[in-house]
């Protein structure tokens, strides 16, 4: 065996343990998961919470989110450094359009 076969070998091997698949059971209910919660939205809309139903609203929407980018998008075991410098660069953009956004609105003569 040459050096650039074992290599490449190892390679495979350590992509295969990092990348691990669930059985089709656990996205199902995953996906179940997320029509439940697409259901209580739809219920706590008709309920009468006062100021109380854009933050539960929002709160189960946070939920469903979490949980598509955690095993959907196969974040969850993902690599940690990766994943960081992702959500740092997302917070820094957010914070660019913000600023960009806020700088419009703050300048504007008829305020």
């Amino acid at each position: 065996m040459t050096v650039g076969k074992l290599r490449t070998e190892n390679f495979h091997m350590s992509e295969q343990a990092e990348h691990t698949s669930r059985p089709q059971g656990f996205y199902l209910a995953i996906g179940i998961g997320l029509l439940v919660l697409t259901a209580t939205t739809v219920g706590a809309a008709f309920v009468n919470l006062g100021p109380f139903n854009p933050i539960i609203a929002l709160l189960i929407a946070t939920i469903k989110a979490t949980l598509v980018v955690l095993f959907f998008m196969h974040v969850k075991g993902a690599s940690e450094k990766l994943t960081g410098a992702i959500v740092v660069s997302g917070f820094f953009f957010l914070a660019i359009l913000l600023t960009l956004s806020l700088a419009d609105y703050l300048t504007r003569s008829w305020r």
